[in-house]
């Protein structure tokens, strides 16, 4: 039995489409390829998104509209879930720390 991925959380990931509009048809695809996806480790992963960074063996940056945006999520393989860490503008991007960047809480209250 295929076990697809998980996205947690994708609310998380319709705030950026909000908040960054060009970026929208690229991030949906995104979303629906990453459903369907099934990816048991990152070599996976990279036949898929060849210009997708392994950062750790659970970190992936993912580019997105030509890399006029990164993408970071956390995935457990084991899993199978894919957890949204940070979305941003490549010169944003270029001033984080990628592997110690932490999620990113969109409902704040």
């Amino acid at each position: 039995m295929v076990v697809f991925m998980r996205i947690i959380a994708s609310s998380t990931l319709k705030k950026y489409i909000s908040d960054y509009a060009d970026a929208e048809t690229a991030l949906s695809s995104w979303l629906q390829e990453a459903e369907r996806a099934s990816w048991s480790n990152p070599q996976e992963l990279k036949q898929q998104f060849g210009h997708a960074s392994i950062v750790t063996g659970k970190r992936i940056v993912f580019n997105i509209c030509g890399n006029k945006y990164r993408l970071i999520v956390d995935i457990e393989f084991r899993l199978q879930i894919i957890f949204i860490v940070w979305f941003g503008a490549h010169d944003e991007y270029d001033k984080i720390d990628t592997k110690n960047v932490s999620y990113v809480k969109t409902n704040k209250k």
